[in-house]
């Protein structure tokens, strides 16, 4: 069986490498022809926040919202032994780990250091697709003359010069497909290199179907009331059955479970929505309260997208009540548009028909369909206006680029906000 040295880059077919004694050693009939890695960054904001303080590296950090409703965004591995995860409730974290370090979240430097990752991936291919701030595929096919070592052995010098050079770790799933890549990195984290293969449909059968991306809570309500609750159950399902069953996902779902994903790696965006989002210190009624959340919203949002190279092709009210009940609703815009004003106008229209005095504990803006950003704000006879307004827009942006946020702003941007997290 093929094996490599994590350490040193040898052929080690033992449990330890022949070249340096080291026992990190990746072993897999089919490591060196595989060419799909998933890359995952290990406790990422964590990690970072470890690499910039060294005193904290022995002790448990979390990073998230500070706030009485904060919530977790990241755990290190010392604050996940206590159970801490990330989405849980900040209160609930804390009364796990009295004694962690709590951090709020710096997403201009995690931004840095994932746009470094992405640099040093983007040198060994150009089929980079970034998923998230610390998670990419990639797609390696082709590329062993150019760098004389087959994926396996790229993938390994890669995390190894991560490790050297960004003071972060992260870990490797190799595969046939995107699918078993990124369920072999989550298996071996954290510094994991994990491979999986042919082997993968009778290995992973016995797991849970919770397991496979995409299926969640409800999901596996519905399978379970059926009787399915292992991968290898749901694999087993026969195309009628499935649809019979399932609907329209049911053969979708099958496919997850055989492991069969056709999906290349393309380096193009597919983002199909852009959100900002608060939660309130204290529950809101009170029409103009909301109204002046969702303005700050809107801005946060309006810059998002620009920063994106995207526009709005219409906007998605989020609202939680205190019984954590979630309102959704959404309105196509006329005409694409990245404005702060378009945004909060068309969302205040949705935010009337819902503030009827109940009271809200969370209030998001997002921004669906999108659109390039050529086609936002270009204005028609129904909205001459549109150029102009962007033109303002353009300028208040150069001068908070220049004088900070706080430099100058429309009026209703004044009114004050309630707390948030």
């Amino acid at each position: 069986m093929a094996g490599l040295c994590r350490d040193c880059d040898a052929e080690a077919p033992g449990p330890t490498c022949p070249a340096c004694g080291s026992a990190r050693v990746v072993r897999h009939e089919a490591l060196f022809a595989l060419t799909i890695g998933h890359i995952d960054c290990d406790a990422f904001y964590a990690t970072i926040e470890k690499r910039d303080d060294p005193t904290l590296r022995d002790k448990p950090v979390i990073v998230g919202g500070t706030g009485a409703r904060g919530v977790v965004s990241t755990a290190c591995y010392i604050a996940r032994l206590y159970g801490v995860r990330s989405a849980m409730p900040m209160a609930t974290a804390r009364k796990l780990c009295p004694h962690a370090v709590v951090l709020p979240p710096d997403m201009r430097k995690y931004a840095a250091t994932s746009a470094a990752v992405r640099t040093r991936l983007e040198a060994l291919t150009p089929l980079v697709k970034m998923l998230s701030i610390d998670e990419a595929v990639v797609d390696l096919a082709g590329t062993e003359s150019l760098h004389h070592a087959p994926p396996a052995i790229v993938l390994n010098r890669f995390a190894r010069a991560v490790e050297t050079e960004l003071g972060i770790t992260v870990s490797i799933g190799l595969a046939p497909n995107r699918l078993l890549a990124k369920l072999a990195a989550e298996r071996g984290k954290p510094r994991g290199f994990c491979v999986l293969g042919s082997e993968a449909p009778t290995l992973l059968a016995g797991e849970l179907v919770a397991l496979l991306p995409g299926v969640g809570p409800v999901t596996v309500k519905r399978l379970g009331q059926m009787g399915i609750t292992r991968v290898g159950q749901l694999a087993a399902l026969d195309e009628a059955t499935a649809l019979r069953k399932l609907g329209d996902e049911g053969m979708a779902l099958v496919a997850r479970a055989r492991f069969i994903d056709p999906r290349p790696v393309r380096p193009e965006r597919d983002t199909k929505s852009i959100s900002a989002e608060t939660t309130f210190t204290t529950d809101l009624h009170a029409m103009d309260r909301l109204e002046a959340e969702l303005w700050r919203l809107c801005e946060k949002l309006g810059r998002r997208l620009k920063r994106e190279a995207l526009a709005a092709g219409g906007v998605t009210l989020k609202l939680k009540t205190t019984g954590f009940a979630t309102r959704t609703r959404a309105q196509r815009l006329p005409n694409p548009t990245q404005l702060p004003e378009t945004l909060f106008e068309a969302g205040r229209a949705l935010l009337t028909r819902e503030a009827d005095g109940t009271a809200f504990r969370l209030i998001g803006i997002g921004a669906a369909p999108l659109a390039e950003a050529g086609a936002a704000d270009k204005g028609d006879l129904a909205d001459d206006s549109a150029p102009r307004r962007a033109a303002r827009q353009g300028a208040i942006d150069q001068l908070r680029a220049k004088f900070g946020e706080r430099a100058i702003g429309l009026g209703r941007g004044l009114r004050k906000p309630g707390n948030n997290t």
